[in-house]
């Protein structure tokens, strides 16, 4: 599993089950349903909030082109949501826009899921896609170390 890190390897496997780091539910029907990695989950005022759903919601809006979400350290909340959002072409940024993006997802997410804060960008960090090696994933740790440059 963890190629050259024996140390993650011992860590990630006990009693022959395999430790993933991925945070789930199970419904009553007995399906399994992925929320977030583990280590990408934001804890904001006792909550545990997975970004997709954040990120789900913002990007249903008509001026995202692309959204990615992280939590960012807060005194008082221990970490706040912060949206990261590329907009559509012709779609100017504004903190009139971010307030109307936050809004917009109050009927389609939880209260305390909402994003905090807005931050627009040109581009989000993704692992080379559909048209190279890779999945197109967000790069959710390239997001993160900006933060701490």
């Amino acid at each position: 599993m963890y190629w050259r890190d024996p140390d993650k390897q011992r860590s990630a496997v006990r009693d022959g089950w395999c430790r993933a780091g991925d945070f789930v539910t199970l419904d009553e029907d007995g399906y399994v349903w992925f929320l977030s990695r583990e280590d990408d989950l934001i804890k904001s005022s006792g909550y545990r909030i997975g970004p997709e759903e954040i990120e789900e919601a913002l990007a249903k809006h008509a001026a995202v082109a692309d959204v990615g979400v992280i939590g960012v350290a807060d005194t008082v909340r221990g970490q706040n949501t912060r949206a990261y959002v590329v907009l559509k072409p012709g779609v100017t940024a504004s903190e009139a826009l971010g307030q109307k993006l936050i809004e917009f997802c109050r009927d389609k997410i939880a209260v305390y899921k909402l994003p905090r804060e807005i931050e627009f960008v040109e581009s989000l960090p993704r692992a080379p896609g559909p048209a190279g090696p890779g999945t197109g994933k967000l790069l959710r740790r390239v997001l993160r170390e900006k933060l701490k440059a």
